[in-house]
């Protein structure tokens, strides 16, 4: 009702929409350019003095020479350092350590810009659409802004995209294939050209609002049922492709959560449902939330009861059953010392000719231990024993990217590369929220009785019923 509300509303004003946008068209074409050139000085600039300083032994201040640089930019290119920084070997470990940090810390945009912007998405009467609409944004981010407003009754979220985001992804991603191009020169141990083809398509998509706003619809779906995950609802007619207005969800990020000392039985809970976000949609039907970075989820308590907030749909990645029959079948390998179902796992994957390089084979493994360990073990236990995530993740890829090297390299195929952010980006939210849960019943509860044909059918049903149909990669 809220949206057949809306509706008229929003038709009446949105035909001024295409003359105010070409108004600002030069105004903006400035700005890109300006931009463009910062970026080219700033991006490329410590790009090139990262590999000199590898080479040279000389790291000194240049991880945080990189965060400056990135964290005074909006967009894709902030957007491509919290994600290289949570995929193991992406980057050297000091850069990825500082590139943590930016997480969704742009600095807000003011009220005028926010008035164009509306403007732009909904016609010179925007403001006719809400009964209330706050110009100070709730939350800033890479790609866009989020600000509170209020329509038919219902508190919402609007989602606003920074304008000209098209050609900064473009112009961003032209600048990480150089700094990848250089990088490969000095350390050809992993061939990171999937790696950028992947981003490059998620960024793209990640643009699309209209996108999102169908990935909401399916992961409300699938997740329908889990009582302790809640997901907003998309509101249709006061969004556009670059507008996403959706229900606003109350609720504290994680470090204002455990600011609140929740009980040990508390946070157990809720690293549970963490875990099925993701992956009960992930084995049902194929489909993954790729950034589990901290602003994309909240928790808040309903009647004493806590819940998880579930939000950002815009990197959403659909994959084919025999790859998800690969991630269950890399588990029972590595439970089981199987060498030849290791290899039909890797090269469900994509990975070549694992079978003829027993090297790279281990060294893969030696990953495969690392993930899957916590899963193998029927009992309770935190998801690494002794410390931190980050540091055993470390160790781990450390160790990894040594024996890769030895082995000749490899290039990691384009599918591997949100499932290991998944896995990595949850394993350090669960170290921090300390929990102590049975890790191997609640993969088993998910993954149990598997068969891709099945998955396959529930996946193109929920798929066409979002409007999503054709979207497996």
């Amino acid at each position: 009702m809220a949206e057949k509300g809306a509706s008229g509303k929003a038709a009446k004003h949105a035909a001024g929409s295409r003359t105010t946008e070409l108004r600002a068209a030069g105004s903006r074409a400035d700005k890109r350019l300006r931009r463009h050139a910062r970026l080219g000085g700033e991006a490329s600039g410590v790009a090139l003095r990262m590999l000199l300083s590898r080479l040279t032994g000389n790291d000194g201040s240049n991880p945080e020479t990189l965060r400056a640089a990135l964290g005074s930019l909006k967009g894709p290119v902030m957007k491509i350092a919290q994600i290289l920084a949570t995929i193991p070997d992406a980057l050297p470990a000091e850069y990825a350590e500082a590139l943590r940090e930016l997480q969704a810390n742009a600095p807000p945009m003011s009220a005028p810009f926010v008035r164009r912007r509306m403007r732009a998405e909904l016609g010179d009467g925007w403001r006719d659409c809400f009964s209330d609409f706050d110009l100070r944004p709730a939350a800033a981010a890479s790609l866009g802004q989020v600000h509170r407003a209020a329509a038919d009754g219902r508190r919402l979220a609007c989602k606003l995209q920074y304008p000209d985001m098209a050609s900064a992804v473009s112009a961003d991603l032209a600048q990480l294939r150089l700094a990848f191009s250089l990088y490969r020169r000095y350390d050809r141990a992993v061939d990171a050209g999937a790696i950028c083809d992947e981003l490059a398509e998620r960024l793209v998509e990640e643009l699309d609002y209209g996108r999102e706003a169908r990935h909401m619809r399916l992961y409300g779906a699938l997740l329908g049922g889990e009582g302790d995950i809640v997901i907003p609802e998309p509101v249709g007619d006061l969004s556009t492709g670059r507008l996403l207005t959706m229900t606003w969800l109350d609720g504290d990020s994680l470090p204002d959560y455990l600011r609140g000392e929740p009980s040990q039985e508390e946070r157990d809970r809720l690293a549970e449902c963490l875990f099925r976000a993701w992956y009960l949609p992930f084995y049902r039907c194929g489909v993954i939330h790729g950034d589990p970075h901290l602003g994309n989820y909240t928790f808040a308590r309903d009647g004493g009861v806590a819940r998880l907030n579930l939000m950002d749909f815009g990197c959403v990645r659909v994959f084919s059953p025999p790859f998800v029959q690969g991630v269950v079948d890399l588990y029972y390998a590595t439970r089981d010392g199987d060498r030849d179902l290791a290899v039909h796992a890797y090269e469900a994957w994509g990975f070549d000719d694992i079978g003829g390089r027993p090297d790279l084979l281990e060294a893969l493994n030696i990953w495969a231990r690392f993930i899957y360990g916590p899963l193998i073990e029927d009992r309770v236990q935190p998801l690494v024993d002794g410390h931190r995530v980050a540091a055993a993740g470390g160790e781990t890829a450390a160790r990894v990217h040594s024996a890769i090297r030895a082995a000749g390299g490899v290039r990691p195929p384009q599918e591997f590369v949100l499932m290991d952010r998944s896995a990595i980006g949850l394993a350090s939210v669960f170290s921090h929220l300390r929990a102590e849960v049975n890790w191997h019943r609640v993969f088993h509860g998910l993954a149990d009785g598997f068969a891709p044909e099945e998955m396959g059918v529930r996946q193109a049903e929920a798929l066409r019923a979002a409007g999503l149909s054709g979207n497996v990669n």
